[in-house]
């Protein structure tokens, strides 16, 4: 007989903990025909083999090793496209989602007809637990972006722990980006109608083993879901990524170009025709930014391909080489829009002219900055890194 619920379970690194969540699930389930699926992405630790040593026990669990294409949305997706039941329920193996609330959610189903049932910590009754408030305030941040950037009607959209009708799994599972940072968020957003759902609320337990997988990837790839669902129709999610460092690197820029100004930075001849007389300021102000950009490039927009170690300062040498033809084009476009535009005027200020006339320098050379960097700089992960 096939069962009515499906238990999807994506791991990497879960062995000590997937035995008691297991166990746990199978219990708080007794009640409903049900299947546990484990998907894991080939475990150092051996989650997989664990997993099959668990069937002895639990003849009701599955086990899926994946030996490519891994992540955790696409590992949701591929336990879901081997699921029987009628209903399909998300939930991590490292013992933090509180098993107790799974028959009220199978209830909202088979009672109350939802589609989608999550489990939150923000709604009255839940708690995010034991977290630190750093932690706390991320989780928040990325809640109001993702209700305010996609308008989801629930109260937490980053929530890991869910229920799912098949029939809503089979009208929006070709829409669904496998690399997408959270599933749920996937789902809600792509959805092609609009979604009964009902929330329950519970307190996040604390991880017995192992530790947290929060990282710079994972916030990266959170703000990737959320402009690919938003903007991903029309734009590249990685585009407006970087674009959004670019942006933070010309607000740099132009403190640093006014810090200069109100320092007396001098202008200096170079010899050049079109460039002289050289603004250091504007030069400083291009200097700070190319800092902060790289590092912001580096250990956000591609992490994964991210230098470090000794070959950091390599990374930063052939970013800044490249971005040479950027400094060339701003240094070129100001001195042409405020000394033979700009300057003729009457009436701005100098320091408004030169800060106007440096905005548009700014926003040229971006073009050219972007195109050099995410082609040379990050074309590829670095060999040696350490």
């Amino acid at each position: 007989m096939r069962p009515s619920v499906s238990v999807i379970l994506p791991t990497y690194n879960e062995s000590k903990n997937l035995p008691i969540a297991a166990d746990r699930i199978t219990r708080s389930l007794s009640d409903y025909r049900h299947e546990i699926i484990v998907v894991d992405d080939d475990s150092p630790d051996h989650t997989w083999e664990i997993a099959e040593h668990l069937q002895e026990k639990i003849p009701q669990l599955k086990v899926i090793r994946r030996l490519s294409g891994k992540g955790l949305s696409s590992a949701v997706l591929t336990g879901m496209g081997a699921a029987e039941g009628e209903v399909f329920v998300v939930m991590d193996s490292d013992l933090q989602h509180d098993e107790k609330i799974l028959p009220e959610m199978i209830r909202s189903f088979y009672e109350r007809d939802v589609d989608l049932c999550l489990g939150t910590r923000y709604a009255k009754g839940g708690s995010t637990g034991k977290w630190s408030l750093a932690r706390i305030g991320i989780s928040r941040f990325a809640t109001f972006l993702a209700k305010g950037l996609l308008g989801l009607p629930v109260s937490d959209p980053m929530s890991g722990y869910f229920g799912i009708k098949r029939s809503v799994y089979s009208e929006t599972k070709n829409s669904i980006n496998p690399r997408g940072f959270k599933i749920l968020l996937e789902f809600l957003g792509r959805s092609k109608e609009n979604l009964k759902i009902e929330e329950i609320p519970y307190t996040f337990q604390t991880r017995m083993y192992g530790e947290t997988k929060l990282n710079n990837s994972v916030i990266k790839n959170f703000f990737l879901a959320i402009l690919d669902i938003r903007f991903g129709k029309w734009i590249s999610p990685t585009f407006l990524l970087y674009s959004l460092v670019g942006a933070s690197g010309v607000l740099v820029n132009l403190v640093g170009f006014l810090i200069a100004e109100l320092s007396k930075f001098p202008e200096v001849q170079t010899g050049i025709s079109f460039l002289d007389p050289f603004s250091l300021s504007v030069f400083f102000g291009i200097e700070l930014s190319i800092l902060s950009n790289f590092f912001l490039n580096n250990y956000f927009t591609f992490y994964e391909r991210r230098y470090s170690g000794k070959n950091l300062a390599f990374g930063f040498l052939l970013f800044h080489l490249v971005s040479m033809v950027g400094i060339l084009v701003q240094m070129s476009v100001f001195h042409f829009i405020y000394y033979s535009i700009f300057k003729q005027w009457n009436g701005p200020s100098e320091l408004t002219l030169k800060f106007s006339a440096d905005i548009l320098s700014i926003l040229t050379a971006m073009a050219s900055n972007y195109f050099l960097n995410s082609n040379l700089t990050w074309s590829k992960k670095p060999e040696l890194n350490s």
